[in-house]
């Protein structure tokens, strides 16, 4: 049925179950979360076990892979990462994932290889990662612990979601442009691509090639799979082929042949093109006109064995079987079966029947009426499809009033607006029905609000309509979030808050997304052009102690510090350490805090470990206030009024003249053709054109501005750049203070609160720096500073640049320190499960 291959003498020793009864070994039914299909090399697919040559599909939160047309038959056995009323428990087992594993992969029993680039071989478990041979997997306890990241893994007991109405990409907040096309789409796309990979048109005179269907469901949306049978074929022969393609192990003598006319053949010869069985009437009807198409249907029977699942786990038991006839209906189901689950006490009307179809893409529930007839629903269900049948279970359900509370972040509001202002303007977008929907949070100086919504329907509405809706020419967005429940989680669990740039550093940005969504638990980590950082830390808001963990460059590394140093007061820990991994151009901050110079595509699990090792530190921000004298142009009615102080906040560096010009001439070039800028070494290539243009370029910015440290003048050099540092790395780590000692300043820290004041006299000098043979000019270092410009000069801090008007530039200290993360020097701790 699924290509699995074994010797002779180890079939005794086979523990891998087939991919036909896969469904019934589902624990806890929990949907798949497809992205696009892509191309995977050395892969297989879970189902049919064979390599994945085509465009396949891959599941975002486990390692599932999977062909464009095997996809109907992977089951809902995906890693439960929260709880939605259904099933709900807080001990956690290994949840195990066979094959795809590298060649070097080590069983944690028996010390030997377990993975493979040939075959699907090898077991991992998809919390903790625990490898094992299949043979050796059976020994192991089943409670997991998750593994050696298990303080900073977000436990999926303390995460609650109801997310009955959204897509699994909706659910863990991955891009819209990660979708692919409408589900229909992608099912009938499955159907043909499917039609040509297991079977080929057969060229042998002696077989014929024959499209099968499964239902009702799949003759409508033109879904069937191709078999090759001998031209002269009994039913049965055909019959068991067509169990085969839908991957269904039952007895052949339940099934039988239709032909679309709904005709079922009586005769054994199915296909019969030969002369031999000219005197067989029903063979010469087949020699005349052979359906090119049948449709495999389940017998009717008068009574079968149906299985039972108990909702509560505290039974002790997987399932109940119990036999049904003609005359069971749903009630008479729940009466006979509360007794064998010890509740025979209990009333009936406390008790529903609930249907679960387990499909790879969708968990579907829907409760029985208590007058419906058993064996009449699994026929209708048959009829629709048998092998929906094979991926169908009933689950008998205590009632309860479930509660149902959807968390939506709206973004993209004017900001600074009262809460009953938000209210009016949702009201007068989007309609919200104010008897199911409420604003729980207001973020006035973001403009966002949080919605809680009590009404699924409503939250889908809502969620599709933000979408396509625009506030004072500013595009609304939202995003989906879980809530954590705080008071569930362990004592020593700090979890990791990531934050993924994925228009950083190229396409890496993307990947380690993917990676990070499979070692942690994926309501933990956050793609920042979805919502930027505040739905992050909304969602971390009552978390006692967690940390955070920055994917992206020193630009996107400014962006969530600012973000947190204002939703700080509104954090149970409003000092969370902060680790970064470098993705951008120029990395000085990465770099500081030694996690090296930029990514290049180190292991995202060892990554994980060192910031769990890591040492806190701490590091100055700083304010800086920009206030032009110079009025705006193009003021309305003549009246002249100046540009309004700006206020921004530094981490690095701020540089004024030669240095903040060349930014700005690399800030102009990237917005023109910004598809090019997707390498560290292009980026730093166009540093240097735009700074060989500027070699003879000559200015006084000495006479241009003047500077005042600690309440005292200073008088400035001949120079053309002018650049206050926070930290010893700048352009791309150069050392611009340099080490020499210096009597007149104190060496340089990050957390001394002090910053440093250092000259450029032009392109060649920035050059020598960059390459160690100069440093810059010492000028000053204090922890307050003003700045007079005399005529508009170019300003960049960190790597942000824009022409500043005339005026008054006021450098102070921001606020208190912040934690950063240090890599430890030291050699990782041995990792363990």
């Amino acid at each position: 049925v699924c290509n699995f291959m074994s010797h002779e003498k180890c079939l005794k020793n086979v523990k891998i179950p087939c991919s036909c009864i896969a469904p019934s070994l589902v624990r806890v039914p929990v949907a798949h979360c497809f992205g696009p299909p892509g191309h995977y090399k050395r892969k297989f697919c879970t189902v049919c076990r064979k390599s994945l040559e085509s465009p396949a599909f891959r599941c975002e939160v486990c390692e599932l892979h999977v062909h464009t047309d095997c996809i109907l038959f992977a089951c809902s056995d995906c890693r439960q990462c929260h709880q939605d009323g259904h099933l709900d428990h807080d001990t956690y087992h290994h949840h195990w994932r066979e094959g795809n594993l590298s060649s070097s992969a080590r069983c944690e029993f028996c010390k030997k290889t377990c993975g493979s680039s040939e075959v699907l071989s090898g077991m991992r478990c998809e919390w903790c990662g625990i490898l094992a041979h299949a043979a050796c997997y059976v020994i192991v306890t089943p409670e997991c612990t998750f593994g050696r990241l298990r303080n900073m893994i977000l436990p999926p007991n303390c995460v609650q979601l109801f997310s009955r109405n959204f897509s699994k990409l909706h659910c863990f907040r991955i891009s819209e442009n990660m979708q692919t096309e409408s589900d229909e789409d992608d099912d009938v796309d499955g159907s043909t691509q499917g039609s040509t990979k297991d079977i080929q048109i057969s060229t042998d005179s002696s077989k014929q090639t024959l499209k099968i269907f499964d239902g009702n469901d799949a003759v409508k949306r033109n879904q069937f799979r191709l078999i090759s049978v001998p031209r002269i074929a009994k039913n049965e022969e055909v019959v068991e082929a067509a169990l085969r393609a839908y991957y269904i192990n039952d007895d052949q003598q339940e099934y039988e042949l239709q032909t679309f006319t709904q005709q079922v053949l009586l005769s054994d010869d199915v296909i019969n093109r030969n002369d031999a069985a000219e005197d067989s009437n029903l063979g010469s009807v087949f020699r005349e006109s052979v359906p090119e198409a049948w449709i495999i249907r389940a017998k009717p029977k008068e009574e079968e064995v149906i299985r039972i699942y108990p909702a509560w786990l505290k039974v002790g038991m997987a399932y109940v079987s119990l036999r049904v006839n003609k005359d069971s209906t749903v009630q008479t189901v729940i009466k006979e079966v509360l007794p064998l689950l010890g509740r025979q006490t209990e009333c009936l009307q406390n008790f529903k029947l609930v249907e679960v179809l387990m499909g790879s893409k969708q968990v579907q529930r829907m409760v029985l009426d208590n007058q419906e007839l058993i064996l009449n629903r699994l026929k209708d269900i048959r009829k629709t499809s048998i092998r929906q049948m094979n991926q169908t279970r009933f689950y008998i359900v205590e009632n309860s009033k479930s509660i149902v509370q959807v968390n939506l972040f709206v973004g993209g509001l004017p900001p600074q607006l009262s809460h009953e202002e938000y209210t009016n303007i949702l009201k007068e977008e989007l309609a919200i029905k104010t008897n199911v929907v409420s604003v729980s949070h207001v973020y006035q100086a973001q403009g966002a609000v949080v919605l809680q919504i009590s009404c699924f329907s409503e939250a889908e509405r809502i969620y599709m309509l933000v979408k396509d809706t625009v506030v004072n020419d500013k595009p609304l967005n939202a995003v989906v979030i879980p809530a954590v429940m705080a008071s569930k989680i362990p004592q020593n669990c700090c979890p990791l808050l990531v934050f993924v740039n994925p228009k950083s550093g190229g396409l890496k940005g993307r990947d380690l997304l993917y990676s990070f969504r499979k070692l942690l638990n994926p309501h933990q980590v956050f793609e920042l052009t979805n919502g930027g950082p505040l739905p992050g830390f909304h969602t971390f808001s009552k978390v006692p102690s967690f940390r955070v963990l920055v994917c992206g460059g020193d630009g996107t590394v400014g962006w969530v510090l600012g973000a947190l140093e204002e939703i700080r007061h509104k954090l149970v820990c409003s000092e969370p350490s902060v680790a970064i991994l470098p993705l951008g151009t120029g990395n000085d901050l990465g770099r500081v805090l030694r996690w090296g110079a930029g990514y290049s595509g180190e292991d995202p699990y060892s990554i994980l470990v060192s910031v769990d090792e890591a040492d806190d530190v701490l590091m100055d921000r700083w304010t800086i206030l920009l206030d032009a004298e110079e009025p705006a142009e193009g003021a309305e009615n003549g009246i002249v009024e100046p540009e309004p102080p700006k206020i921004v906040q530094m981490n690095n560096y701020c540089g004024l003249g030669i240095d903040a010009e060349l930014s700005l001439d690399f800030h102009h070039a990237r917005e023109e053709e910004p598809g090019k800028f997707n390498s560290r070494f292009h980026n730093k290539g166009v540093y240097v054109k735009v700074g060989l243009q500027k070699i003879s370029h000559t200015r006084n910015l000495h006479k241009d501005i003047k500077l005042q440290v600690d309440q005292h003048e200073v008088e400035l050099p001949s120079i053309e750049g002018l650049i206050f540092i926070n930290i010893p790395s700048w352009g791309s780590g150069a050392d611009l203070w340099g080490s020499e000692s210096d009597n007149r300043f104190e060496k340089p820290r990050i957390d001394d609160g002090l910053l440093e004041v250092v000259g450029v006299t032009g392109v060649v000098h920035m050059g020598q720096v960059q390459g160690g043979f100069r440093s810059g000019i010492r000028i000053a270092q204090g922890s307050y500073f003003r700045v007079t410009l005399l005529k508009p000069i170019p300003v960049q801090v960190d790597g942000e640049p824009w022409i500043q008007a005339p005026g008054q530039i006021i450098i102070s200290a921001a606020g208190p320190k912040v934690h950063m993360l240090k890599k430890s020097k030291q050699k990782q701790k041995k990792t363990g499960s």
